[in-house]
C-alpha cells in the first residue's frame, strides 16, 4: 500500500504540503516571542505614526509575521488543488500539534534544572539559563489562546473568501482569489490575536489594539501583494509536477464539480 501512496503524485504533493504547513505554523509560534523593528532591520528611521489616538507607532512586529504570510499562500494552494475540507483538516492538525508543543514546553519548564546548566552561559551574558528558557518558551496562556484562535478563524475566513471569488473567476486568476482571500483573512488575524492576548488577557485599550493591529496589517498587506507572483509560479510548478490533465481534474474535484470528461484520466504516477 505504501508503494502505491509514494507513486501517486497528488498524494505525495498533499503530504508534503501538509508537513510544510504544520512545521511552518509551529516554527512561527515558537519564534513569535521575539519583537523586531522592521525599520531598523531595513536601515530606516522609525515610522512614528499616529493612529486611533496612539502616538509614536512604528513597525515593531513579532517574528511570527515572517512566516504567517507563507501559511496563507499554502492555504490557498491547498484550497485550489484539494478543496476546503483539506484546508480545514491541515488547519486542525496544525492547531493540535501547536497545542501539543505548548504542553511539552510547559512540562519542560517545570522540570528541575541541573545546577551546572543554570549558569552555563554566564560568559555569554545569560546569567540564568532557566529564566531564559522560561522567558522564551513560557508564553502566557492568553497569548497562546489568542494566537491559536486567530489562526483558526483566519484560516476558515480565507477558505470561504477564496471559494466565493473562485465561483466568479472560475479556473482563471488564481492570483486574484489567493491574494484577495489573504488580505481579508490577515485583517481578521491581526485584530483577533491582539484583542484576545492583550485586551482580554491584559490591560490594553481598544484604541491601542486597533492602532497596533493596523500597523501589523499594513505590513501583512504589503507582503501579501509582494507574494502574488510566487503563487502564480508555484501553481505552474505544481501543474508541471502532476501533469496538466491531473491538475485540471484536481481543481474540479476541489470545487466539488464533476470532471466533465476527465473521469477516466489516470492519476499521475
Amino acid at each position: 500500500m505504501i508503494k502505491n501512496i509514494l507513486k501517486d503524485k497528488p498524494t505525495k504533493l498533499f503530504l508534503s504540503m501538509t508537513a510544510f504547513f504544520c512545521a511552518n505554523a509551529l516554527i512561527a509560534e515558537c519564534i513569535g516571542g521575539k519583537i523586531f523593528s522592521l525599520e531598523k532591520t531595513l536601515g530606516l528611521t522609525p515610522a512614528n505614526f499616529s493612529l486611533f489616538g496612539q502616538n509614536g507607532l512604528s513597525f515593531n512586529l513579532t517574528c511570527g509575521v515572517l512566516l504567517w504570510p507563507i501559511e496563507f499562500v499554502m492555504t490557498d494552494l491547498v484550497n485550489e488543488y484539494f478543496g476546503p475540507k483539506a484546508v480545514k483538516r491541515i488547519s486542525y492538525t496544525a492547531v493540535v500539534l501547536i497545542s501539543y508543543a505548548f504542553v511539552m514546553f510547559y512540562g519542560s519548564i517545570q522540570i528541575s534544572p541541573a545546577n551546572f546548566w543554570i549558569a552555563s552561559k554566564g560568559d555569554s551574558g545569560v546569567p540564568n539559563m532557566q529564566s531564559a528558557f522560561n522567558a522564551i518558551f513560557g508564553q502566557g496562556m492568553w497569548i497562546i489562546l489568542g494566537s491559536l484562535t486567530a489562526f483558526l478563524v483566519s484560516q476558515l475566513v480565507d477558505v470561504f473568501i477564496f471559494h466565493k471569488i473562485k465561483k466568479i473567476t472560475g479556473d482563471k486568476k488564481i492570483w486574484l482569489r489567493a491574494t484577495g482571500s489573504t488580505l481579508v483573512s490577515q485583517l481578521v488575524d491581526s485584530y483577533i490575536v491582539l484583542g484576545i492576548a492583550f485586551k482580554l488577557g491584559g490591560n490594553w485599550t481598544w484604541p491601542l489594539v486597533f492602532a497596533v493591529g493596523t500597523m501589523n496589517y499594513i505590513y501583512k498587506f504589503i507582503v501579501a501583494i509582494a507574494l502574488t507572483p510566487v503563487i502564480v509560479i508555484v501553481e505552474k510548478r505544481i501543474e508541471k509536477y502532476v501533469g496538466h490533465a491531473t491538475a485540471v481534474k484536481m481543481k474540479l474535484a476541489a470545487m466539488g464539480q464533476e470532471s466533465d470528461g476527465f473521469e477516466n484520466i489516470p492519476t499521475a504516477g
